[in-house]
């Protein structure tokens, strides 16, 4: 490995004649006096046509305010055009059509699932009811109703199922306690 360094790199340092011989050399020897002021000439015409060309675009901007002003052009109608501009382009863009294709089929599917699930249920409580083991309870409840029924002094004919579901709840209804206490408390 050292046998490489030696080839590629001098293990003395620089001396004062090699710092000197760098410092010497002018980088800008290749070029000739009349190009130089050629150079510095055409810099000169530059900056200016830049300081006019700056100078320009400040009148014309000024011009520009001043007719917005007498158009009623403020600020907040040209935010609202880009906004109107931009919600337009976004609307006619693929990315945007595409998605919302996306969610209105989503949309399609979730309610047909929806649509399947509620018939799928009303189906099973109606196969439920139609069951055996259903038919059998009903038929225990309608005869310990009618047994209840008998035994309080009604008239024995206990009726549908629905028909007892339905009398147990104006029933249950019409006795709801009241508020006696209070109402005799206010008197």
């Amino acid at each position: 490995m050292e046998s490489r360094q030696q080839g590629l790199l001098d293990k003395e340092p620089l001396k004062e004649v090699d710092e000197d011989m760098v410092s010497e050399v002018d980088l800008n020897n290749t070029v000739t006096e009349e190009e130089r002021e050629e150079m510095e000439n055409e810099l000169t015409k530059l900056e200016e046509e830049i300081t006019t060309l700056k100078q320009v675009l400040a009148s014309k901007e000024k011009r520009h305010l001043e007719l917005k002003q007498k158009l009623g052009i403020t600020p907040l109608c040209e935010l609202r055009q880009n906004f109107t501009k931009s919600w337009y382009d976004m609307q006619t863009s693929t990315a945007y059509k595409k998605t919302s294709e996306s969610l209105s089929t989503a949309g399609q599917r979730t309610s047909a699932a929806f649509s399947n699930l509620g018939n799928t249920i009303s189906r099973k409580f109606g196969d439920m009811r139609n069951s055996p083991s259903f038919k059998s309870f009903e038929e225990k409840v309608e005869s310990t109703v009618s047994n209840i029924k008998s035994k309080v002094g009604g008239t024995g004919d206990a009726g549908s199922f629905e028909e007892v579901l339905s009398s147990a709840a104006q029933a249950s209804s019409q006795d709801t306690p009241t508020n006696n206490v209070t109402e005799n408390s206010e008197r």
